[in-house]
């Protein structure tokens, strides 16, 4: 067949009509950019003004102690710059310095040094004055000196994180060669529990995202940011997973195990955090509870792939995959941590627990092959007790 001729008359048309839509794309942002700069030339508001400081806001961010003193990391979130004039320490006024020096405009930070002796287990207050008047505080519940970037802090750190993320997995995953042998029932068991100690730990981030979001400057948004974020991974997931059919087997166990990796990255933050700021202590118990609680997670990564037999270096990707998360975590926690960072790692991985919630689901119905019916027989419903059982009675021990 011959190509239609496309007549010398449509060419210029099209020309013209991309011409006008360029610039209608213009006009609009042209007004834009002139009602800007009208508003900052003449200034209206000016006639609004009754001798009202600005609006203040000023969010710690990072403390650290040293052997030189305290240094705090602080962001404004005034509606103007603002003017540090004094800095206290207990109740006591205290030379300081800060960098960079002068105003801090909106949404920036400066790190403000004391050379204050601080006393070691101690708690201390800050409170910072600005040159209208306002104070903002911030307290030190227990002062220990702060981890440095040192491969002598980092490797105990790291032996940390190995035993709260990557040995519990590995231990859970141990499971397999035994839970090959279930039968239907059993797979229907084992995949419930996978969705209730997901649908235990959906709740937990998302809770933790809330309360440290609400610790965040107020312009991060931190609600929406936690919404938003969650919404967004579930989605790219979804998208991501559902490209090349639905995933089961080994696929759908490397969609847990990047799922329980992004929530142990937001709970290696907290636990690196509150170990920098001696907010908790790390005892061997506290440990081993963290162990306990997260056994599980192995067994629920293992669970779709009993109808498979992957070579033995899958089941070690997928445990770092799920654990090795904890332990950079940990580092970033004690080293920079800032809580709308966290709020956000943990909100990312609520998504991603979601989206792996969703296709567990579906494939526990498809492989038993009673379609809805699956959901409510006594082995499913059973598995979704104990997954969501366990792992709150096990939460208790690491809960401080």
């Amino acid at each position: 067949m011959n190509a239609p001729i496309v007549s010398a008359d449509v060419a210029p048309l099209r020309a013209g009509k991309s011409r006008r839509a360029l610039l209608w794309m213009i006009l609009p942002l042209a007004a834009l950019v002139l009602a800007i700069a009208w508003l900052l030339i003449a200034d209206p508001l000016r006639n609004f003004g009754n001798g009202a400081p600005p609006v203040e806001n000023l969010t710690f961010e990072r403390t650290i102690l040293s052997s030189d003193g305290i240094r705090v990391l602080v962001r404004a979130g005034g509606s103007e710059p603002m003017t540090i004039a004094q800095v206290q320490v207990d109740d006591a006024y205290w030379q300081f310095t800060q960098e960079p020096a002068g105003p801090i405009a909106r949404g920036a930070t400066a790190w403000i040094h004391l050379p204050f002796p601080w006393v070691l287990g101690e708690a201390h207050a800050i409170n910072i004055v600005t040159n209208t008047g306002a104070t903002f505080g911030h307290e030190i519940a227990v002062a220990v000196p702060t981890p440095t970037r040192d491969a002598t802090s980092l490797v105990p750190q790291a032996v940390l994180g190995i035993f709260v993320g990557l040995v519990p997995v590995a231990i859970g995953m141990m499971f397999y060669p035994a839970l090959r042998g279930v039968g239907r029932d059993g797979m229907n068991f084992l995949l419930a529990l996978t969705v209730g100690l997901l649908a235990f730990l959906l709740v937990d981030a998302t809770a933790e995202a809330f309360e440290l979001a609400g610790e965040a400057a107020a312009l991060f948004q931190g609600q929406a940011m936690v919404v938003l974020a969650a919404v967004a991974s579930f989605l790219l997931l979804m998208a991501a997973g559902r490209r090349e059919g639905v995933p089961t087997g080994l696929a759908l166990a490397t969609f847990i195990a990047l799922g329980i990796g992004l929530h142990n990255l937001g709970e290696g933050l907290a636990i690196g955090a509150a170990f920098a700021a001696g907010a908790a202590g790390l005892g061997t118990f506290l440990v081993l509870g963290f162990m306990i609680h997260n056994i599980t997670e192995g067994i629920g990564i293992a669970a779709p792939m009993l109808k498979v037999q992957p070579p033995l270096w899958t089941f070690a990707g997928l445990t770092l995959l799920a654990g090795g998360p904890a332990v950079i975590g940990l580092w970033i926690g004690s080293l920079a941590y800032a809580p709308q960072w966290s709020a956000l790692a943990l909100a990312v991985g609520a998504g991603a627990i979601l989206q792996v919630i969703v296709e567990v689901t579906a494939y526990l119905m498809r492989s038993d092959g009673r379609g809805r019916g699956a959901l409510t027989t006594p082995a499913t419903m059973a598995g979704l007790a104990v997954g969501v059982a366990f792992m709150y009675l096990t939460a208790m021990l690491v809960k401080v």
